[in-house]
């Protein structure tokens, strides 16, 4: 008995070294940065442009835009000047399929529960076409509408990341609870953490709590204007600039894509 508790004891205190040893081994960022961060937005909201771009280019921060042409068709000019002033545009598919639990989805016959992969891969591919001929842009990021990354029901479901890693660099999703491991981030899933709804210093306090492990903090919004459900307060939006910009916080303000490639190129084997 004695002796089968010291094999479970030195068992146990070798496994933990070893996990200790592999589990993160550090990583860094342009001008000694200890974390990348990336704000963006989704659907091409009107207020985006409207609203949230003479404030990003003032502060000179660029955004990354996910972007549906529905949305996009209603403000070309805008959206082309958005390009113009070096922001990124990124794909967010063409219908934007989520979950038929949303009401305002299934009033239109539609959902992903309904879907196919081939349906899905051809609403992408169109908006990706309708980004290229419009802003003139070849999308390299991605993101999942709503979250969302599967097509079918039950034992028929089926996973579509696999396509945003065979069309694009990165693919990310949607109310996650934590930030990106540069070590071992899956880029075709990449985690975003919500801004819409939040005051500048709940916003601040979220980003502190995630900064573990030199994470990439990517923030993800909707309308820029007053705060709500899916309105990220411009306040706060411009509160939270000031404070990153900061070389004393330690933060590194960047697009997806040009963090993306930058861990790319740095990080070594998947720890």
């Amino acid at each position: 008995m004695l002796k089968s508790s010291r094999f479970l004891i030195t068992a146990f205190i070798s496994l933990n070294t070893s996990a200790q040893n592999t589990s993160y081994q550090g990583f860094s960022y342009p001008d000694n940065a200890s974390n990348a961060i990336s704000i963006t937005f989704d659907d091409a909201r009107h207020s985006q442009v409207d609203n949230g771009l003479s404030l990003l280019n003032k502060y000179k921060v660029k955004a990354t835009f996910y972007v549906s042409p529905f949305n996009v068709e209603e403000r070309v000019s805008k959206w082309q000047k958005v390009v113009k002033d070096g922001h990124e545009i990124a794909n967010h598919t063409n219908k934007h399929l989520c979950t038929g639990n949303f009401e305002w989805l299934r009033q239109q016959g539609l959902s992903l529960e309904q879907a196919s992969l081939k349906d899905i891969e051809k609403d992408i591919i169109d908006s990706q076409q309708y980004i290229k001929q419009t802003l003139g842009v070849d999308a390299k990021a991605f993101a999942y509408p709503c979250g969302n990354t599967f097509v079918g029901r039950g034992a028929n479901t089926k996973s579509y990341v696999p396509l945003i890693a065979k069309h694009f660099d990165t693919g990310r999703t949607w109310l996650d609870e934590t930030a990106n491991n540069p070590n071992f981030t899956d880029f075709s899933q990449l985690t975003s953490l919500r801004i819409d709804g939040l005051t500048f210093a709940e916003i601040k306090a979220m980003i502190e709590q995630h900064r573990t492990n030199n994470s990439w903090i990517i923030l993800a919004g909707h309308e820029i204007g007053e705060r709500g459900q899916y309105s990220t307060d411009i306040n706060a939006l411009e509160e939270l600039i000031n404070y990153l910009q900061k070389p004393e916080t330690g933060y590194w303000l960047a697009t997806v894509s040009e963090v993306s490639n930058y861990i790319k190129q740095h990080r070594k084997d998947i720890q």
